[in-house]
C-alpha cells in the first residue's frame, strides 16, 4: 500500500494544512525549511505524468493555496514549488506530491543549482520533441 493513501485514509497521523475534497497539504515530516509542506491529491497517482488533466489541476490549485498560505503566516522571502516525477529525478514517494517549499534566505537547508550544461543545439532538440 502507499504512504500517503494511508496518510490520506488516517491510517498515520500527519499535521494537515490544507484539505479539500480532491487534495490533502501535510507538514513534510523532514522539514527542509520551516513550514515546508506536501500537496498530494487524495486520487492515487504514481506522478505527474500518469495523473488525469483534472487531478493535476486540483493539485495545483491547492498547491497555489497553500504557497500563500505559508507566504501570508511565515514572512517567508519566498517559495519553492518542486515535483520530483521519476526515481531518477529523486521521487521517493510513487504518489504524486508537490513540495511547498518555504524560503528564508542563504542559510536555508535547501540549495538549487543550475551549472551551464555542455552546448545544446537548441534547434536538434526541438526536431526530436516535434
Amino acid at each position: 500500500m502507499c504512504i500517503f493513501c494511508d496518510i490520506i485514509d488516517h491510517k498515520i497521523p500527519s499535521s494537515v494544512v490544507y484539505e479539500d475534497d480532491h487534495t490533502l497539504a501535510i507538514l513534510d515530516i523532514s522539514q527542509v525549511t520551516r513550514g515546508h509542506t506536501i500537496v498530494m491529491p487524495k486520487k492515487h497517482c504514481a506522478n505527474i505524468l500518469e495523473a488525469d488533466e483534472e487531478t493535476v489541476q486540483q493539485v495545483t490549485m491547492a498547491a497555489k493555496k497553500v504557497a500563500a498560505l505559508l507566504a501570508e503566516k511565515t514572512g517567508c522571502a519566498g517559495i519553492n514549488l518542486l515535483n520530483n516525477c521519476g526515481e531518477a529525478a529523486g521521487q521517493t514517494v510513487n504518489h504524486l506530491h508537490v513540495h511547498v517549499i518555504p524560503r528564508y534566505g542563504e542559510a536555508d537547508a535547501l540549495e538549487i543549482h543550475f551549472k551551464p550544461s555542455e552546448n545544446v543545439d537548441l534547434n536538434e532538440v526541438l526536431a526530436q520533441l516535434k
